[in-house]
């Protein structure tokens, strides 16, 4: 499936900005099962000094810095991408959980593997009891990896009610896990937490999801949004697999991977420094809009 990309974000500011720097990952990462073959930043006011590089994740991180008074900041992202189904293995093949755990102690990792940097806790993702006791309903003795990274993602889809209004962008896991409620973000932290308070290795993936109107009312625009979920490491072989706890489903097409870290911390998609400024007000409008074949 092709997608045609656009994330536009306006900040307007109460006061005039003198200077301000900031830095973006908006940019689709190309990977097995997804292909970037075009994208563009457009930045108003133009930058003076602007620059791209890759952080250790492997993400784009593009830098810009913007001299002179401006009283409004708007970041237009386009992309092209290309995504293909993913095939995923049965989960009763996977290995047992215990063995991928105790395969991914720092000393028995292979050399260039990823999976030691997702297994402990990250500023938005805490390790404790609470979480590994909740994560080990699934994850009983000698379950397959898979089987119970499935089981997790449902129970936590089944438990918790997604509602906009009962969290924000800096709601603690531990807030989330007693409101039972909240966001993609803070689902993905939950599992997160989860999952590493067992030492499992997973990360936090940021992107966007195809959504689609009910039947015979038009696709808004500007009405998609970022969107987050977890990639759990299931073993040598089966490698890295994407859960969507939010959405209770494994991703395949429609999911599309801009960003991994440790937490949304790592792959915000906009972030910076202004000085003046005071308040500000923030605009986002986002369109993932299918492109046909032929």
């Amino acid at each position: 499936m092709k997608y045609r990309l656009t994330h536009r974000t306006k900040y307007t500011y109460e006061g005039a900005v003198t200077v301000s720097h900031h830095l973006a990952r908006l940019a689709p990462r190309s990977l097995p099962g997804q292909r970037c073959p075009w994208h563009e930043l457009e930045i108003h006011p133009t930058p003076v000094v602007r620059g791209v590089h890759m952080d250790p994740y492997g993400n784009t991180n593009s830098y810009f810095e913007i001299e002179g008074k401006h009283e409004a900041l708007e970041v237009i992202s386009r992309s092209l991408v290309e995504v293909f189904a993913t095939a995923h293995p049965d989960p009763a093949t996977t290995p047992p959980w215990e063995s991928v755990r105790d395969a991914c102690q720092l000393e028995k990792l292979t050399p260039g593997s990823e999976a030691g940097a997702f297994r402990f806790g990250s500023p938005m993702v805490p390790l404790g009891k609470e979480y590994g006791d909740y994560a080990a309903a699934e994850f009983t003795p000698g379950r397959p990896v898979l089987e119970a990274v499935v089981a997790l993602t449902t129970r936590i889809f089944k438990d918790f009610k997604f509602d906009s209004r009962a969290t924000d962008v800096s709601t603690p896991v531990s807030e989330v896990m007693k409101k039972r409620a909240g966001v993609c973000q803070d689902f993905a932290h939950l599992m997160l937490a989860c999952l590493r308070s067992i030492g499992v290795p997973a990360r936090y993936v940021s992107g966007y999801l195809e959504t689609r109107p009910p039947p015979g009312k038009p696709k808004l625009t500007g009405a998609d949004a970022s969107h987050a979920w977890v990639s759990v490491f299931c073993g040598e072989e089966a490698g890295w697999i994407d859960t969507d706890p939010t959405n209770n489903v494994l991703p395949r097409e429609r999911h599309i991977t801009v960003a991994w870290g440790r937490d949304f911390s790592d792959v915000s998609p906009l972030r910076g420094v202004t000085l003046g400024a005071g308040g500000q007000r923030l605009a986002v409008a986002v369109d993932v809009i299918p492109v046909e074949e032929g």
